[in-house]
């Protein structure tokens, strides 16, 4: 654990001394609070036009109405940031020839994957604990379901885990940082466009149910939604586990070249 530790605290140093951490958090804060702000106006002018025909106040569910299509569009900006975050992690080591330093020292390669996806993924988690001040600003003038808010969060965590670790697999494919990001991309939008047309001929067959069980946005959508379903989560952390499993065998598979 100590061995993990060194690793994780020399890449978090790395991360937060080049200004793509700042630029990345900058833009991605922009993005969201535009977004959130839009949801907001669309439930104030909703409510508005219902009152005119009720003459009383509307329930409106804030979360749904808000949080809800707010929380999937941050998944798809994520989908997009993500690749810039872990494109160096192991592409850096290779170009800069430091990577058989690593395999070579007393360190496992386990520890090194588990350290390199740690600090980038402690990356992620800052970046999307930086988005609780909108839940916290509309806390102060309406009521926020507070156990869909967590269910929400812990979705989109779960999800980052499954985008960083398939982010590092990408890393150890190329030690050119640009390749590795558009492996990248491709993986995570491939993760994100599988299933998205099934069952849409009214009969689900087989196929459809497989493909819809694959669906990463499915499974955040429930979680999005404020249900918490053993299956959605052995669903992330079973990819996870694969893309971390794909990144030891490759940066082992280097050892014998």
């Amino acid at each position: 654990m100590k061995n993990i530790m060194a690793i994780v605290g020399k890449e978090m140093r790395l991360y937060f001394s080049s200004p793509i951490v700042y630029v990345l958090a900058a833009v991605f804060l922009m993005i969201t609070d535009f977004l959130v702000y839009n949801q907001i106006v669309f439930y104030s002018n909703m409510a508005t036009q219902m009152m005119r025909f009720q003459q009383d106040l509307p329930q409106l569910n804030i979360h749904q109405v808000v949080f809800r299509p707010s929380f999937m569009n941050m998944g798809i900006i994520l989908l997009l940031m993500v690749p810039l975050l872990t494109m160096r992690l192991i592409s850096e080591e290779k170009k800069g020839r430091t990577l058989e330093l690593l395999l070579t020292s007393p360190l496992s390669i386990t520890e090194i994957v588990l350290a390199k996806f740690l600090a980038a993924f402690s990356v992620y988690l800052i970046l999307l604990a930086m988005t609780l001040h909108l839940p916290l600003i509309l806390a102060t003038i309406t009521t926020v379901p507070i156990k869909p808010l967590i269910s929400s969060y812990l979705g989109l965590a779960m999800m980052g885990g499954v985008f960083v670790s398939f982010g590092l697999f990408a890393s150890t494919l190329s030690e050119n940082q640009i390749v590795a990001a558009v492996i990248s991309f491709g993986l995570l939008i491939g993760l994100w466009l599988i299933g998205s047309g099934g069952g849409t001929g009214g009969t689900t067959s087989p196929t459809d149910a497989v493909l819809s069980f694959l669906s990463l946005v499915r499974h955040l959508d429930n979680m999005v939604k404020g249900l918490i379903d053993t299956r959605d989560i052995s669903y992330f952390i079973s990819l996870t586990f694969m893309g971390l499993f794909l990144s030891h065998r490759v940066i082992e598979s280097t050892r014998w070249k």
